[in-house]
């Protein structure tokens, strides 16, 4: 019985990422009448594939930045391009307007390797005990937000500031942390009467924020500040 249990627990955990590949590739296609149903996408008859449908143009393009965030994220997965069905990676880049700011969300199907191609960033992440490990990114550096981590990045300069993000996964997804909470379509998850603070567990935070708090620190930052 605890071999059973051991074997069925590594195997959910090999299983966590998308399916490897049955075949060299497996172009996604619309049409259920030209295509086979694998991997969890219909595939493009092999035949009709061509050096084309492998091909993506226009990343050098800049995003938007010009919105409330003064950010913007343009993420290239399987649904963008096709031929990344059963590749498992996806790309993005994301660029800063001056302090612009990609907000707190994670992807709950894959972990993410950023990279700082221009501009000074401070990017964070929180475990699930709690801990925020935060760096400054300067150009060439690269930092690793964990798979389902909430993370975020904020421009420190009045200056634009541009990344690249890749993923392991061909549809990483991503859930905007308040956006989940409150913006469900019309929906209102918890009743007014809750109030923001008692909901998101953070009594203090008003305080907090009054009191001008410049940096994020992390909870063993806050105890030796403490001592």
């Amino acid at each position: 019985m605890a071999l059973f249990t051991s074997t069925s627990f590594h195997f959910n955990v090999a299983n966590a990422s998308d399916p490897p590949p049955l075949q060299d590739f497996c172009v996604g296609e619309e049409d259920p009448n030209s295509a086979v149903f694998v991997n969890g996408m219909l595939c493009k008859n092999p035949k009709k594939v061509t050096a084309q449908d492998f091909l993506y143009k226009g990343f050098n393009i800049t995003g938007n930045t010009n919105n409330k965030l003064h950010a913007n994220a343009t993420l290239i997965d399987v649904d963008k391009l096709p031929s990344l069905n059963t590749q498992g990676v996806a790309i993005a880049h994301i660029d800063f307007g001056p302090h612009g700011l990609n907000t707190p969300h994670h992807h709950p199907r894959s972990s993410e390797i950023f990279a700082l191609l221009t501009g000074k960033l401070y990017a964070s992440f929180i475990t699930s005990e709690y801990e925020l490990f935060s760096v400054v990114l300067n150009p060439g550096d690269l930092f690793v937000f964990p798979q389902g981590l909430i993370h975020f990045q904020y421009n420190l300069k009045k200056s634009p500031a541009r990344a690249i993000a890749t993923f392991g996964s061909q549809r990483p997804g991503r859930v905007n942390s308040a956006q989940g909470l409150f913006e469900i379509g019309n929906l209102e998850p918890f009743p007014r009467r809750l109030g923001v603070n008692r909901v998101l567990h953070v009594d203090d935070a008003p305080r907090r924020l009054s009191s001008g708090v410049k940096h994020p620190t992390s909870r063993r930052q806050r105890k030796h500040e403490e001592s």
